[in-house]
């Protein structure tokens, strides 16, 4: 692989003159110390700093926090060294540097291949293209994109930079995907907010390290502007279907706007839509017959008045905990039925605001906000990707699959213990019979101290019956209520409510018939040429990392392999079907040696109906990041 680098090095930050003096003496006091001490190596051009301080960090380290002292004395030296104007003598370090720089800075030991892949991810550089750029895309040659989210937007930036026309087609009226569509109370993001963000579009203004929903959205719409994409954004357009035609070799793409039915030419199709969409409303007799009001949290009417009601909220996941935190002191009472508990994890920065401190060291010292995104990266990411997995001996005698499981769930149960010290009833309700990450792991908005309160109980059930005035659980109790709350979920659904017909006339609905889903690297499918799925199956990093990281890869691999059609004057590719099947041949024996597979009774929506783990990557995030670099021409078959 022949990376195609600029000669100089790009995303250089610039120099901060006449330093606010005050402002700068309060940002050390509270800057994290590890990312502190790289942007000193950057300002003073002393590496030596970087030797010295491995030194004194030794084995001391636990989870990459800096011994105190240690990190009193960067503190103090950063007072000392840094003054009226900030500017660094070292821009984007070598790579030998950069790996030293970034095992001091996580302080912990750094694969060489994580340095490119970190490059990026920490923002100190764009994704480098592979694939030689010796010709312009064709003036006709257009690409239409699926969906206005996170991923959408990422495809409109690099397909504009790369010089390809395109069009965005949402079927809402405002962009944001998940984030203009979840606005119930305490809507979250459950990833860290400075790297959940385009690694291209850092944000030194998040005032929360998990950003909010609106705040979020808020991101969203700045990119948007910024890249002036809206006027590429067809807006309250729904796409029905897409039809390959063979004599042309254009998509023939099908969207309703206006109440009218139009069709639009494009060359090549990305997908953006996500695979959780549609509400998922369990089927419950008597659904019809309830007198209040009932909504699903994806669904939310801001003018429901939830003060002084009598709430029954189904669900127990991400979004339940938010809500019921958010809620609890309002309603007159809150019953949480639940199907099945989640392990849930402390996590003191899940609401914590980033101090005025921090985020001016994030905004005005500079390359402090990239590292201090590599390390909360690093320790969010690929250091999860041994928790899954299965030791077969230690699994046959233990709830959790493996010492590095059990670690996880330790951490868990002593949060259990902790929170419910004195309700062992909650504590029993609320502890998992399954290994952690066999479900979705859940970070604690307050939740736990929700569920203590006088006008809260806990219901390990489901719903049996719904009533005018109230809910049947299947334990037989009677739930009286004003408001129903489905916290339940999304129907998974990779391209279902989509109409596809590829080559032949085959239809993707009938290739990933059973909830059976496959593609090739998770992105491209045999008999459907130039058709990018993003987020597509097997392709989740669901042990860690964030879903911007491998949206941000698929946009990369998308523009790769349109430009390699470019370069070779091809018109169309697809995956051949013996190298899709050994891909996932790979994918599945994989997958066979983790919690997502043999999750014992873990429900949810990790597996298919068949029992097959359909979400997750198997692999580390460095991993699928290299294998996204550039098309492998022998993987595919190609039109002139």
């Amino acid at each position: 692989m022949t990376v195609i680098r600029p000669d100089q090095p790009t995303h250089v930050v610039s120099p901060v003159t006449d330093v606010d003096q005050e402002a700068l003496a309060a940002a050390i006091d509270v800057a994290e110390p590890g990312a502190v001490l790289m942007a000193l190596v950057h300002l003073t051009g002393d590496t030596g700093l970087v030797d010295e301080f491995a030194a004194k960090l030794g084995d001391t380290v636990i989870m990459g926090e800096y011994p105190a002292e240690v990190a009193a004395e960067v503190r103090d030296r950063a007072r000392h060294l840094l003054g009226g104007s900030l500017t660094p003598r070292i821009t984007v370090p070598d790579d030998d540097l950069f790996r030293r720089m970034t095992e001091v800075c996580v302080a912990d030991a750094v694969g060489a291949e994580y340095v490119p892949h970190l490059r990026e991810q920490g923002g100190f550089e764009p994704a480098q293209a592979v694939v030689a750029r010796t010709r312009k895309p064709p003036e006709h040659f257009t690409v239409a994109v699926i969906g206005a989210g996170m991923i959408g937007l990422n495809a409109a930036i690099k397909l504009g930079e790369a010089g390809f026309r395109y069009r965005v087609f949402e079927e809402r009226d405002d962009l944001g995907g998940t984030w203009s569509r979840n606005v119930y109370p305490g809507a979250a993001v459950d990833t860290p907010s400075h790297f959940y963000s385009y690694s291209f579009e850092v944000n030194p203004l998040w005032s929360k390290y998990y950003p909010t929903g609106p705040e979020y959205l808020d991101y969203l719409h700045g990119v948007a502007e910024k890249y002036d994409l809206y006027p590429n954004i067809s807006f309250s357009t729904k796409v029905l279907g897409c039809e390959w035609l063979e004599d042309e070799q254009v998509w023939n793409v099908i969207v309703h706007e206006d109440g009218v039915t139009r069709t639009y030419r494009a060359n090549a199709v990305v997908t953006a839509t996500g695979v959780l969409n549609g509400a998922s409303i369990p089927d419950v007799p008597g659904k019809d017959t309830f007198a209040g009001e009932m909504m699903h949290t994806a669904e939310w009417r801001s003018d429901v008045d939830l003060s002084g009601k009598r709430v029954v909220v189904l669900g127990t996941g991400c979004t339940s905990v938010q809500v019921v935190a958010s809620i609890a002191d309002e309603v007159e009472s809150l019953d949480v039925v639940m199907r099945q508990p989640h392990w849930v994890i402390p996590e003191r920065k899940v609401s914590a605001d980033v101090p005025d401190g921090m985020r001016w060291a994030l905004e005005n010292i500079p390359y402090f906000h990239q590292w201090f995104r590599v390390k909360t990266y690093w320790w969010a990411a690929d250091k999860g990707w041994v928790i899954p997995r299965i030791d077969q001996e230690w699994y046959a005698t233990h709830v959790s699959a493996s010492p590095a499981n059990d670690a996880l769930m330790q951490v868990c149960l002593d949060y259990l213990d902790r929170s419910f010290a004195d309700r062992p009833d909650l504590k029993a309700k609320l502890t998992p019979d399954f290994p952690p990450f066999a479900k979705r792991i859940v970070k604690d908005p307050g939740f736990f101290e929700a569920v203590k309160r006088d006008n809260v109980a806990v219901h390990a059930a489901s719903f049996r019956e719904i009533r005018p005035d109230g809910v049947v659980t299947t334990e037989g109790e009677f739930l009286p209520a004003d408001v129903i709350i489905w916290a339940t979920g999304f129907k998974l659904e990779y391209l279902g409510f989509l109409d596809v017909v590829g080559r032949d006339g085959v239809k993707l609905a009938d290739e990933w018939a059973d909830q059976n889903p496959r593609a090739y690297l998770g992105i491209t499918v045999p008999g459907f040429p130039n058709f990018f799925v993003t987020a597509g199956p097997n392709a989740a990093p669901n042990h860690g990392g964030g879903h911007n990281v491998t949206s941000e890869e698929h946009v990369h691999y998308v523009v790769e392999s349109l430009q390699y059609l470019v370069e070779h004057g091809l018109t169309a590719m697809e995956p051949t079907r013996e190298a899709t099947d050994e891909y996932n041949r790979r994918v599945d024996e994989e997958l066979d040696q983790t919690v997502w597979t043999h999750g014992r009774t873990a429900n949810g929506y990790y597996r298919n109906k068949s029992g097959r783990a359909w979400i997750s990557c198997p692999w580390r995030l460095v991993d699928y990041w290299s294998m996204l670099r550039e098309p492998a021409p022998e993987d595919y078959r190609f039109t002139p």
